[in-house]
């Protein structure tokens, strides 16, 4: 039989991880998380990880892994979750399950990413920085001068992709999408997509009531808790800036919640427009 793996996303709040877990347990396999911030060791309340019901389910990988302070990438996850996988299939598993939303580290472990150059970290540091101190508006306009192509792809509000792209700009000298050439590697199993959708109405409810679940249950309290750290990429994230910004004094706590409201759903949408150009993707309606 043929070694397969299943990859269940869709937006966020739509269901995945109830899913995934129900075919985790019919198939015999663990969850393989593929969320790029669930991953974070710090990220619990506000990144919606996994209850600790749900972690007893059944066994779960690249949930809260990894420290904060620690530089991971999409590239990263591709190695590291290549080497899960093989090793998992090695011990005998015919079908295992993963589960997430971020699309660009699914896209990773699909097809693997282009050879982008290291950049010494000193540089990396600086940007970090920059991004504290001036935010993430600057610097994309910097980007805007060097790679302009880049500039109109990327989600302009994402710090760590404005840094990323930036960095290669600098210490190479060329534009970031010059290193792009979309040549996919093979991997030596089946990939199967499947994708949960709701009505939109239905699925911004789903989120609206998630974030004040969030809210009650401290999300404030663990923003605050990683204000020290507000400049890594990690915390480059729906939730979590938007509380930044409260403790700025710049709005009020009501309005924070509408904005992380309204930003997860401008997220959701974000992930739809990319996925509906895979066709590879069943969708199907989430229970």
């Amino acid at each position: 039989m043929p070694r397969r793996l299943e990859i269940i996303l869709g937006p966020t709040a739509v269901g995945k991880t109830g899913y995934a877990i129900r075919r985790a347990l019919e198939c015999g396999s663990p969850v393989i998380s593929c969320d790029s911030r669930q991953i974070y060791q710090e990220l619990k309340i506000g990144t919606a990880a996994p209850s600790d019901e749900e972690l007893a389910a059944v066994r779960h990988y690249f949930i809260r892994t990894t420290p904060i302070t620690r530089y991971y990438t999409a590239g990263i996850y591709e190695v590291e979750a290549l080497d899960l996988v093989n090793r998992l299939f090695a011990e005998g598993h015919e079908t295992l399950v993963m589960c997430g939303g971020s699309m660009l580290y699914i896209d990773a472990f699909c097809y693997g990413l282009d050879d982008f150059p290291e950049v010494p970290i000193q540089l990396r540091e600086h940007l970090m920085e920059c991004l504290q101190s001036e935010g993430v508006d600057v610097l994309a306009q910097e980007l805007k001068e060097l790679d302009p192509v880049t500039y109109s792809e990327i989600d302009l509000s994402n710090g760590q992709r404005v840094i990323r792209a930036l960095e290669v700009c600098m210490y190479t000298g060329k534009p970031f999408s010059s290193f792009k050439t979309r040549s996919f590697k093979e991997r030596d199993f089946e990939i199967v997509k499947v994708g949960l959708e709701r009505p939109r109405e239905a699925l911004y409810e789903r989120i609206n009531a998630r974030v004040l679940a969030m809210i009650d249950a401290g999300l404030e309290a663990e923003a605050r808790s990683l204000l020290p750290y507000r400049a890594l990429p990690a915390l480059q994230t729906v939730g979590y800036k938007e509380f930044f910004e409260y403790f700025d004094g710049t709005c009020n706590l009501d309005e924070t919640i509408r904005c992380i409201q309204r930003n997860t759903r401008h997220y959701a949408k974000r992930q739809l427009t990319w996925w509906r150009r895979d066709p590879s993707i069943r969708w199907i309606p989430a229970e």
